[in-house]
């Protein structure tokens, strides 16, 4: 079969229609670095209300509550009905905010107004009489099964034991795969099938371009056919966008979700084909590939069964922004020079213990920045292969941080690491030989009994981390450190100054200064790194807070940065924390070089900190259930350490859930309001960014983080099955 696009202006087209849906589709990021990212990132150049009408049409997907919900707002005080009328007003339909004030006054609807979605052919076939292809499945759930497990063989990273030749594209791959067409109730068969997969082009640019042109696609409608083919098979598409995401971010591209595209498309044609000498179905497939031609129709409709929920949406917003923003302005400026500072990520958990470390010790000086400290860095444990970025999924690393190890002999810690690395390796490839599968479990399992079984009681210790594995106490021995600041100062020193006109700090600084940033703890959670910083690429933010620290304690970069107009006192000494989430305590790193000068300054700090870590656990205790300890804190702190390292809790913690706001402004200006861990607080100082660029950077870069956690909690509870 040939391409039926011929002419070069409509092959022009049909590129800008792929790629105008694969462009749809926001990244997501693997498990081992998982972050949050707004789903909708494809749609951002678009109102909000457009999107959701468009979104529902071509993959059912809602972005508003029912409207139950909002009634339980309004009544529950946090929704003012004077915010209605410029809620309304600004989607251009004053008249709305009547209607919104009618529907709360009113019983409760339980519901959303009824979207309606473009149906794909698969939906048709599985609506028709015809048996689907294997007793009781669908043809909708085989063609995401099928497309599933081919993903997931080829895109495998050292999982599977044995895994099919990965050399190949995607879509090449997939075509060439025999079991593709059999094993279902082809009318035709599977030789058919094959057959037809056969004829059609090997690219996958002119696999899409015969399919649609068979399946009677209109030209107007073809973006959103194929985004809404990219939409039933979200997950995998998703990733396709972060392998193309990351490309680019290395000056390069990846074709894999084209590759997706294409299969999922092949999927209709073969379908449209098989039932196509059926009357019936072929009637009703005609009438389907027209009916695309009304997708805008559709999507308009939605629009307007929507506008009441968006109405009631933007006044809730409103009515919360009033609450913090009544409160700014009774703020007055603190003290020109605290005793200590103290730096935390951005991070809403990090406002919770930010307050009660403010509580405790009234003389601290908190403020707010992102949590890879501004390091555009990737991390390599010594002894390990293992590159991970450390730094937020906008950006590409572009320095390098290994660990350096203190004593007489610092290569042979790294031996060490990496000798236990290898041995695990290959105990894990022993236990997945096939010959070693009942051998194994016959053998060996008992000896896992005890540890299963002390796993399951429980206790406090905490997991020990890959990179630590087989080190034992050798590993406090270790420090990751910045390789730009041995082999060229003076650019660290640029880098230095570079950070701490980000952080606004130019002077007046504490004699002690905390660099704190923050990692959860849980067990058997594949989604734990979730719960770690997203600024730091889903990991802790040990490791930056630790380089940075260095950074700025090291002499030549004081030197330098002098000359650069920022005098760092002799006075003033740099700790690097963690602040785990889960259970609100603080662990400082690299206090053996602290000099004696500070030594009880930071035996201070540490006192103040399990006394807030006390203030924060007890604030965070009734959202999990455990408010009943709160008079008795040793009990809720080993409750809390008992509940991370339950292997069968899912949710240690509640994350980011709940963020609402982000306030870029400085501390003094929200210290005495309890924002309740729902506000990002990044520091600001106007007077110390004479050009803009400190704030510009913060809107394209933690403004977009945060837009990107917030949304993707609110999808999740908004469309929590896609």
């Amino acid at each position: 079969m040939t391409t039926s696009t011929a002419r070069p202006e409509a092959a022009a087209a049909l590129r800008q229609a792929i790629d105008g849906a694969c462009d749809r589709v926001a990244p997501t990021w693997p498990l081992d670095r998982f972050i949050a990212v707004n789903p909708y990132w494809g749609w951002r150049h678009t109102p909000i209300a457009d999107a959701a009408a468009m979104l529902g049409a071509l993959a059912g997907t809602a972005l508003t509550m029912p409207r139950q919900w909002f009634h339980e707002e309004w009544a529950a005080g946090r929704l003012d009905d004077r915010h209605l009328d410029a809620a309304a007003s600004a989607l251009g339909v004053p008249g709305l905010a009547d209607t919104a004030r009618d529907l709360l006054a009113g019983p409760a609807e339980r519901g959303s107004s009824p979207l309606r979605r473009m149906p794909l052919l698969t939906d048709i076939v599985d609506s028709s009489p015809t048996a689907g292809p294997l007793p009781g499945r669908s043809w909708t759930d085989l063609v995401a099964h099928q497309i599933g497990q081919q993903c997931a063989s080829h895109f495998d990273e050292c999982q599977a034991t044995w895994a099919p030749d990965q050399a190949r594209a995607l879509f090449g791959a997939w075509r060439a795969d025999p079991s593709v067409t059999h094993g279902f109730r082809w009318r035709h068969g599977s030789d058919w099938a094959r057959e037809r997969l056969d004829s059609l082009p090997d690219s996958p640019f002119g696999a899409i371009d015969a399919a649609l042109g068979s399946l009677c696609i209109v030209d107007g409608a073809r973006e959103e056919y194929l985004t809404a083919m990219l939409a039933s098979v979200n997950g995998w598409a998703a990733w396709c966008a972060y392998r193309r995401w990351q490309a680019r971010l290395a000056g390069s591209d990846d074709e894999a979700i084209v590759d997706l595209l294409a299969i999922r498309v092949v999927w209709e044609w073969l379908l449209a084909a098989d039932v196509d000498d059926d009357a019936d179905m072929r009637i009703r497939s005609a009438a389907w590939a027209a009916s695309w031609s009304t997708v805008a129709d559709v999507a308009d409709a939605n629009r307007e069964a929507q506008r009441v929920e968006w109405v009631l949406q933007g006044a809730l917003e409103r009515t919360y922004q009033d609450s913090i923003i009544g409160g700014l302005g009774a703020a007055t400026p603190a003290p020109a020079v605290p005793e200590l500072q103290a730096v935390f990520c951005i991070d809403v958990r990090s406002e919770v213990f930010r307050r009660a470390l403010e509580t405790t010790e009234p003389s601290v000086e908190t403020r707010g920045f992102a949590g890879f400290f501004g390091l555009p860095i990737s991390y390599t444990p010594a002894g390990s292969a293992l590159t991970r970025p450390q730094l937020p999924g906008l950006l590409a690393p572009t320095l390098e941080v290994t660990d350096i190890a203190s004593g007489r002999e610092p290569e042979a810690l790294v031996t060490q690491r990496s000798n236990a690395l290898g041995e695990r390796q290959r105990w894990d490839a022993f236990r997945r030989q096939p010959s070693s599968v009942f051998s194994f479990v016959e053998a060996l399992g008992l000896l896992y009994v005890v540890k299963l079984v002390k796993e399951s009681m429980p206790h406090r210790h905490r997991p020990v981390s890959w990179e630590l594995d087989g080190l034992g106490h050798v590993a406090e021995r270790l420090r990751p450190r910045l390789a730009l600041l041995d082999d060229d100062p003076a650019a660290a020193a640029l880098l230095a100054h570079r950070v701490l006109v980000g952080m606004g700090m130019l002077g007046g600084f504490a004699p002690l200064v905390m660099l704190c940033g923050h990692g959860s703890l849980s067990a058997n959670n594949p989604h734990a790194a979730g719960l770690d910083c997203g600024a730091c690429g889903g990991q802790t933010g040990e490791v930056n807070a630790r380089v940075l620290a260095d950074l700025l304690n090291d002499q030549r970069v004081r030197d330098r940065l002098r000359g650069m107009g920022v005098d760092l006192p002799l006075s003033t000494w740099f700790v690097a924390a963690l602040h785990t989430t889960t259970t609100d305590a603080v662990e400082l790193f690299d206090v053996d070089l602290v000099p004696e000068s500070h030594r009880q300054r930071v035996g201070a700090l540490e006192q103040s900190l399990r006394v807030a870590g006390d203030h924060a656990r007890a604030e965070r205790a009734a959202s999990l259930g455990l408010g009943h300890l709160v008079p008795v804190p040793r009990r809720l702190e080993r409750a809390l350490v008992e509940r991370a390292n339950d292997w069968s809790q899912v949710r240690p913690e509640w994350g980011l859930a709940g963020n609402a706001a982000f306030v870029v402004a400085p501390r003094w200006r929200t210290r005495q309001l309890d924002l309740q861990g729902r506000s990002f607080l990044h520091d600001y100082d106007w007077r110390l960014d004479p050009d803009w660029a400190v704030l510009t950077s913060i809107m394209t870069a933690p403004m977009v983080v945060t837009n990107w956690i917030n949304l993707q909690y609110h999808a999740s509870t908004v469309d929590n099955r896609r």
